[in-house]
């Protein structure tokens, strides 16, 4: 069993080495504007509370995200609104989820993306400023229309997607604000990505940004359909490694085509200094090359699992961006994530996360 507890009495920041991340030279963590950089598909999402039954006779696949066109999209929009009522609208993405959350626990956070000069696009910039996050996007942006992502939760919990890309699909360097990647102490990337070539070619720009200006560089696989239908795409956005990297169980085994999660977790070793691999009602595994921890998950009766995995990636982040270990930084990802999933939607109010960051570890 590779997996075990730390022993008893290690303290908590000796998860981390000296060497596993370099540290940050004094005169640079002066000249810092951002404590997270994040680049991603921006979608807007519409969610709804279905029957499993209804997914069965749309021939949708249960728990993953599909990617539609708009016509096929605007038809299950139509069947939705004509048997349920919708639940939430809100600015989304697996990255954007990610940096709003980190940014109401207090980070200084910025996000690169593409909407159009639509109204959902307005709708999403407003979004954006009102949850505190800097942003590339203007008033007046390019025409086309603005993605979005129908989101479908079972009485199960279980969460099922449905995206239009629309404009993000186009995302490419030009969103990038090199600037403020230079001023960043993380680049954070969505597994989302993978699916678009000229986001690809925006990635690696990134990517070599962030090594020149000695910031690290975080991965989420953001969803089982990347691992299984663009793995070879998924690795492009890795490059020569990360320094971390998110992914749940599922997404794990499939990465490295097993079954055995131990194995699992070897491969991921190798492309990625450390990680957090979530395990659902499990709790998660907290990894580096030198050290494993098991962490329990904060028992909770889960209604809508849309953004939980989002919301651990955007509570890790902050607490390393604050210099926290990686198991105070991933034990608050777990009261994160429960608290995300007793509820509606992938954000908590404010007041929740601030009341998180009072919780001991």
């Amino acid at each position: 069993m590779i997996c075990g507890n730390l022993q008893d009495g290690v303290p908590a920041q000796r998860l981390y080495n000296a060497g596993d991340f370099p540290p940050i030279a004094k005169e640079r963590l002066m000249t810092m504007r951002f404590d997270l950089y994040a680049v991603g598909n921006a979608l807007v999402d519409l969610e709804y509370r279905v029957e499993e039954s209804t997914l069965q006779s749309l021939g949708i696949e249960k728990g993953v995200m599909t990617l539609a066109e708009a016509e096929a999209q605007a038809r299950l929009l139509s069947t939705l609104d004509a048997q349920y009522h919708r639940e939430k609208q809100a600015c989304g993405g697996s990255a954007a989820n990610s940096i709003i959350a980190a940014s109401a626990f207090g980070s200084r956070c910025y996000y690169s993306c593409k909407v159009a000069n639509d109204s959902l696009g307005d709708f999403y910039r407003q979004d954006l400023i009102a949850a505190g996050v800097a942003t590339n996007l203007k008033e007046q942006r390019p025409d086309g229309v603005s993605g979005t992502c129908v989101v479908m939760v079972t009485p199960d919990s279980e969460r099922t997607m449905n995206t239009y890309l629309g404009i993000t699909a186009d995302v490419s360097s030009d969103e990038l604000d090199l600037e403020a990647l230079r001023s960043s102490r993380w680049l954070y990337i969505e597994g989302y990505l993978s699916t678009s070539s000229s986001a690809r070619a925006a990635v690696a720009l990134a990517r070599q940004e962030a090594r020149a200006a000695g910031a690290k560089i975080a991965l989420t696989f953001s969803d089982p359909a990347m691992v299984q239908y663009f793995q070879p795409q998924l690795r492009e956005l890795l490059g020569d490694g990360v320094d971390l990297l998110f992914c749940n169980e599922w997404e794990a085994k499939a990465f490295a085509n097993t079954d055995d999660l131990d194995v699992a977790l070897t491969a991921l070793r190798a492309v990625a200094q450390s990680g957090v691999l979530t395990r659902g009602a499990e709790g998660a595994w907290a990894w580096t090359q030198h050290a494993i921890l098991e962490l329990p998950a904060v028992p909770t009766k889960a209604i809508d699992t849309l953004g939980a995995g989002d919301s651990v990636a955007g509570a890790v982040l902050h607490g390393l961006s604050q210099g926290w270990s990686l198991e105070q930084s991933t034990r608050l990802a777990l009261r994160t994530a429960s608290a995300v999933v007793s509820q509606y939607g992938p954000r908590l109010a404010l007041s929740q996360y601030r009341e998180l960051l009072e919780t001991p570890t």
